[in-house]
């Protein structure tokens, strides 16, 4: 899952304030993403410092800390900051977070990462259809990105060769007002709007796979009319 934006000059303070707001929407998604450390050596460690609540002055520290720079120099600001955590799961069934904010030099887009766990009691909880809507609407709220996807790795590189971030069509997509109005779309596509920042375009129910030939032409259907009314051009051009 990843929300993704283009050049925005913002501070530190600016992404913590954003990741706060981010991680209280959160915890209302499901209880396994209700919880989350700051990194550490191991994961016993990261367990003895919580980031909930979000705590402004902490998370601001951890985005200055996580500057661009070359090695022994000066931040380089135009390039954003880094902040990398995680829930303390277990390996294979934990959650991650990765957040580049800040960047308006438009090398790269800035971006709000989330792996979720392949397998296990909390993977069929978490992957579905619904939770993916609360959190990919979080995700919306919190970043006012250009695009947000959730879906996987194999039904992302059967939408295109080379797909690149705002040029395609996952299980869940958002799209925000600004690239246009959503066309009509073939059923059982469902849209959903986001306050007024935007439409989620849900291609499926059930759960979305790469192996079904049937949700990968209707990805492939669903993204041509998004395409055709000029709403999927990539985030960054280049």
């Amino acid at each position: 899952m990843g929300a993704y934006w283009g050049p925005r000059e913002e501070s530190p303070a600016d992404c913590a304030r954003r990741t706060a707001e981010f991680l209280t929407l959160l915890a209302s998604c499901d209880p396994l993403l209700a919880h989350w450390y700051k990194p550490a050596r191991t994961r016993q460690e990261a367990r003895k410092h919580p980031l909930m609540p979000p705590d402004l002055d902490m998370l601001t520290e951890s985005f200055r800390r996580g500057a661009n720079r070359e090695k022994g120099g000066p931040a380089i600001e135009q390039l954003g900051f880094t902040f990398w955590f995680g829930n303390g799961g277990a390996r294979g069934a934990d959650v991650d977070l990765r957040i580049t904010c800040g960047d308006h030099g438009g090398a790269t887009p800035n971006s709000c990462v989330m792996t979720l766990p392949s397998s296990g009691a909390d993977a069929e909880r978490l992957i579905t259809a619904p939770v993916l809507v609360d959190v990919l609407r979080s995700m919306a709220q919190a970043w006012d990105p250009d695009w947000a996807v959730a879906t996987s790795w194999d039904h992302r590189a059967a939408m295109d060769e080379t797909p690149r971030a705002g040029g395609f069509v996952g299980w869940v997509t958002y799209l925000p007002r600004c690239r246009g109005t959503v066309p009509p779309l073939p059923a059982p596509v469902r849209i959903e709007p986001v306050e007024n920042r935007g439409t989620l375009i849900v291609l499926a129910p059930e759960r979305l796979t790469a192996g079904n030939p049937e949700h990968v032409e209707r990805g492939r259907r669903v993204g041509e009319l998004l395409a055709r009314a000029g709403m999927l051009e990539p985030v960054i051009s280049r």
